[in-house]
């Protein structure tokens, strides 16, 4: 509860006119120092009145991509039976608050109101509480109580098309991607019956067409896996432009068109992140490696669909790409490197880092014997990057859309 500027004047008044009055007996006095008093009491048993008031929101939609339109209805209800709700209420969208009408709003009786959500950065809007201010006529005392909760409003980064993605070094000989997990056991050939195999490979069929015992030759194909690894870490980006690093929001843009890409060719793609990440006050998605940590999400149908790692909600690869922020943890490249070469989580590594990440490629490059493939993306450099490493692939770019043209442009992975 706050007194107004007005009731705290009143209140003032009120005490020295008492105190004049009791002290040289002026009833006069006394009589308006009560008044006064009581005024300030009724302003503040009035403003303390909580009307019963049902918030709904409803984002449409609630994940889009940056630059795309979305919107937030507001519905505000007056639950109460006998009072009209005479209020002023303000919803939070962002950093800035909108104005909601309810004057007024008889019993059994809502509001509407719709409105636009910023979605020119890439980040986590955060929409509500709904703050309502209860004032008494007089305008001696306020009070300003939340109702509702927040609803977020995930802007993902914007996907720039590739065609052309890598499929590993393991290819199915059937002229396909096999779906299975841990690779499959796959027709290659026929051959004659030697002792030893396994009865149960005979192809009884072919046997008696040809009138000896022929056998299935089978081989193992590996299903093809993508590692999306981005560097999160503040020191690789040290360039700022109005305190947003427009290094990392390319790099995001690139990890979101390379996700994006590997789901529509049906190949499994897993998104790391250099350093902690955090949505709000929890941390969600990642697994803790010695001093870094490493989060994980595997693509899913849907978009923003996912399984994620060991602790907190599931988040899909592209919400985890709108909530990614910098890291502060500048050694958490080298324990993410080491998880990575004792797990072998993939076959093509793609890592995506800042103009002042080119100095620690050595570390990436050391994973060439755990990843036939590693792909290297340099954004905000000024000049090419020099490959130290033998093996790497390394596409310099200014932003997503110069990464999707150049990866378009490799032709080896």
């Amino acid at each position: 509860m706050g007194i107004t500027a007005r009731g705290v004047g009143l209140l003032v008044a009120a005490v020295v006119l008492l105190g004049v009055g009791f002290r040289f007996a002026y009833p006069e006095l006394t009589v308006l120092g009560a008044a006064a008093g009581a005024a300030v009491g009724y302003a503040a048993l009035t403003a303390a009145w909580r009307p019963r008031l049902l918030v709904t929101r409803r984002a449409d939609p609630d994940r889009v991509g940056r630059g795309e339109p979305a919107s937030m209805t507001l519905t505000v209800r007056n639950a109460g039976r006998l009072r009209s709700a005479n209020l002023l209420a303000e919803d939070r969208c962002g950093d800035r608050t909108v104005p909601v009408p309810v004057l007024r709003l008889r019993p059994g009786r809502d509001t509407e109101v719709r409105y636009d959500v910023p979605t020119h950065r890439r980040g986590v809007v955060p929409v509500g509480p709904l703050r309502v201010t209860r004032r008494d006529p007089l305008g001696l005392v306020a009070l300003a109580r939340p109702y509702g909760g927040t609803t977020p409003v995930w802007v993902h980064p914007r996907i720039h098309p590739l065609t052309a993605v890598p499929t590993g070094s393991g290819r199915s000989l059937d002229g396909r991607v096999d779906g299975v997990p841990h690779g499959s056991i796959t027709f290659n050939s026929l051959r004659e019956y030697v002792v030893g195999d396994e009865l149960r490979r005979v192809h009884w069929r072919t046997s008696a067409r040809v009138g000896e015992l022929m056998v299935r030759e089978n081989v193992d194909t590996s299903l093809p896996r993508l590692v999306v690894l981005l560097d999160n870490r503040a020191v690789a980006h040290p360039d700022r432009v109005g305190g947003v690093a427009e290094s990392f929001e390319s790099a995001c843009e690139a990890a979101a068109s390379v996700v994006t890409a590997a789901h529509r060719a049906d190949l499994p793609v897993l998104l790391l992140l250099v350093g902690p990440e955090t949505v709000g006050p929890a941390t969600v998605g990642a697994a803790t490696v010695g001093a870094a940590t490493v989060g994980a999400a595997t693509v899913g149908p849907e978009r923003g669909d996912a399984v994620a790692g060991a602790a907190g909600p599931p988040l899909g690869p592209l919400d985890r790409l709108a909530a990614a922020e910098l890291s502060t943890d500048d050694d958490a490249l080298r324990a993410t490197t080491t998880r990575l070469r004792q797990d072998r989580l993939g076959d093509t590594l793609i890592f995506l880092t800042g103009p002042a990440g080119r100095d620690e490629l050595g570390h990436v490059g050391a994973l060439r014997g755990a990843y036939p493939s590693v792909v290297v993306g340099v954004f905000g450099a000024t000049e090419p990057t020099a490959t130290g490493a033998t093996g790497l692939v390394v596409v310099d770019a200014a932003d997503g859309a110069q990464f999707a043209a150049e990866w378009d442009g490799v032709r080896r992975w």
